[in-house]
């Protein structure tokens, strides 16, 4: 007879097989909350390593349902632990969800390290010097480059003994007004015997030439400085003609009428050793400083 209604009613089979699913799902929901209250009164959680299961692919389900050595479960999405140093080998594959992981960790890792490059670098540029000026080749520098940013002065200042500054000028027994023809002249010689020299050669080759128009025991005009018979070389070989100074040049012979001194101001004469056919000089004048190619005499 209960047979007979079940089979004319079917919606009652249904009814009580949802009835029983709820019962038992309602226990299982009691079971686990029963589980997670006791994982909270543990002092310390146990981290399960990923490398604790080589050879195959780990899961989050699997995850979930890890358990401790005392037996009791762990929820290891909020208790495993991911070491950069400990990543995973090719023997190891890991699951979207800790590749996910893994990835995070590395990219911290690398901004932490740009990040402390970074840091080294401004602590560098801070660097100071006693004076409170940056601890960087500090004077030279920056009078070169006051120097090479100016344009060429049209007027000279000088002393009996000293090639002045165009902030000296106060102090000047004489002066001198430069042409722009002698301004490339000037250019020329000092391309035509320094061009593979060194910048701080090129301003001193332009020194010389200051040096001896400033002195009485040489012609008065940069021209007949450097026109003189048997001074420059390639005034005899033609090479000053054939010369274009180029953009280093331009600067160094800029910086040197602006007052910047590679050599002493009682700097006459200049040689290389290696190319020179004649080495009077070498032998009668007292060396001053070497530079490149170039020894510089008085």
């Amino acid at each position: 007879m209960v047979m007979k209604v079940l089979r004319q009613n079917r919606w009652i089979v249904l009814l009580l097989g949802a009835l029983l699913v709820s019962l038992s799902l309602i226990s299982l929901l009691g079971m686990q909350t029963t589980a997670t209250e006791g994982e909270e009164q543990q002092d310390m959680p146990t981290y399960v390593m990923a490398a604790m299961y080589p050879e195959r692919e780990i899961g989050q389900a699997e995850l979930e349902s890890s358990y401790r050595q005392d037996g009791q479960p762990v929820n290891m999405l909020t208790t495993i632990v991911y070491d950069p140093w400990s990543k995973p080998t090719d023997h190891v594959v890991l699951s979207p969800f800790l590749q996910g992981m893994a990835v995070a960790g590395d990219e911290h890792g690398e901004s932490e390290k740009v990040k402390q490059a970074d840091q080294g670098k401004e602590e560098k540029s801070k660097a100071k010097s006693a004076d409170g000026k940056p601890a960087t080749q500090q004077g030279t520098q920056v009078v070169k480059s006051q120097a090479e940013s100016l344009k060429p002065p049209p007027t000279l200042f000088f002393t009996r003994t000293d090639t002045l500054t165009q902030d000296q000028k106060d102090q000047a027994t004489w002066t001198y007004d430069l042409s722009a023809e002698e301004l490339r002249l000037l250019e020329r010689i000092v391309m035509a015997e320094a061009e593979g020299e060194p910048y701080e050669g090129k301003v001193a080759v332009a020194n010389v030439v200051l040096n001896r128009l400033r002195s009485a025991n040489f012609p008065d005009t940069i021209t007949d400085v450097i026109y003189q018979k048997h001074q420059f070389s390639p005034v005899a070989n033609g090479r000053l003609k054939r010369v274009t100074a180029n953009e280093e040049t331009i600067k160094s012979v800029n910086a040197a009428l602006h007052g910047q001194k590679e050599v002493p101001d009682d700097t006459y004469y200049f040689l290389s050793l290696k190319l020179a056919q004649d080495l009077t000089v070498h032998r009668s004048k007292s060396l001053v400083k070497k530079i490149g190619n170039h020894s510089f005499y008085k």
